[in-house]
């Protein structure tokens, strides 16, 4: 049973609880998106003809689900259409959903999607990514969610480059109950997440969070200040940390795609964390980031509310991105 046929199965078309609902409402401008380029191509063929195939991998290609992706299913397509004489566009556009579905599957096939914590001792997360992307504000949803899960929290400040970044984090800190490390702005990152590291140590501290700073004077700077503070955090902690996650704005398409390709060159990223899902109809770019990129995606802001930082769950992802047509009953060219 391929992905598609597992998630028909899961779902039977029914949204079964209040966090499917939340992925359904989050990406609706997604599937709207989605649905509207395809229906745009269909309009402007009478015939699935080569001209089709060369307009669909466009398509797909502007709704973001990346060109590698959108080369292969264009390719596989071709070869369904003349296997089956598929030719009715409903059924056309089941099948395109099918192989993307199914493809986004099979890369992700054992992938792990949950959180790493320490078995004893501080775990560490350590947020990368560029100015703009949410990094904070996920930062500071995910220690008001451990810190409301029981688990005790402390916050580093390591962003000293941005003006106001300290301050955000410390009204987080305010705002979560949780405290936060902090230097002098415009200090040494890596000296304060070794004040941080120490103070978690010394006080059994569940879980340290780090924010990073997303731009210096040049990509150079950047890559070498994370490396820096990431041996700091090991040359304390050698197992640490359990996480290095690199967050980036759902919104910005292909952007995002290409941020997250130049930091796992250099950062070794574990996860990826997407934010603003709902913000646009850009949610294909899940699609792209696991099937070029193979780096799992752990948490996607799916709204603006402080528990609207949700696990990423495949499943539910792609229910509420294709929703329709997942549920649409079979045309009788697709049963022959």
């Amino acid at each position: 049973m391929g992905f598609f046929d597992r998630i028909k199965k899961a779902f039977g078309g029914k949204d079964e609880n209040a966090e499917t609902e939340k992925y359904d409402a989050a990406l609706e401008k997604s599937r709207d998106s989605f649905g509207a380029r395809l229906n745009k191509l269909f309009a402007n063929f009478r015939t699935v003809d080569e001209d089709f195939f060369d307009d669909l991998e466009e398509t797909l290609i502007g709704a973001d689900v990346g060109f590698e992706t959108a080369v292969r299913i264009t390719d596989e397509l071709r070869d369904e259409v003349k296997l089956r004489n598929v030719h009715d566009s409903n059924a056309v556009a089941r099948v395109i959903v099918q192989k993307l579905v199914d493809l986004y599957g099979e890369s992700g096939k054992d992938e792990d999607n949950s959180l790493h914590f320490a078995e004893e001792g501080p775990t560490v997360f350590l947020f990368v990514g560029v100015n703009g992307a949410g990094k904070t504000t996920t930062i500071g949803k995910l220690a008001n969610r451990l810190h409301k899960e029981g688990k005790s929290v402390l916050l580093a400040a390591a962003d000293t480059f941005r003006a106001g970044a300290i301050q955000q984090l410390q009204v987080w800190g305010e705002r979560d109950d949780v405290p936060v490390v902090a230097g002098p702005e415009g200090g040494d990152p890596a000296a304060v997440v070794y004040d941080a590291v120490v103070r978690a140590k010394k006080e059994n501290t569940d879980v340290l969070i780090v924010d990073t700073a997303g731009r210096l004077q040049n990509k150079v700077n950047l890559m070498n200040e994370l490396a820096k503070i990431k041996r700091v955090i090991q040359r304390e902690l050698p197992d640490q940390p359990a996480e290095v996650l690199l967050v980036v704005d759902g919104t910005t398409g292909q952007n995002a795609l290409s941020q997250a390709k130049e930091f796992n060159q250099t950062t070794e990223m574990t996860g990826l964390v997407l934010t603003k899902l709902d913000g646009s109809g850009k949610g294909g770019i899940v699609l792209a980031v696991r099937n070029e990129l193979h780096v799992p995606v752990k948490l996607v802001g799916l709204g603006e509310g402080i528990d609207d930082l949700a696990d990423f769950e495949p499943t539910k992802f792609v229910y509420g991105l294709f929703k329709g047509l997942i549920d649409a009953p079979e045309t009788e060219e697709e049963e022959k």
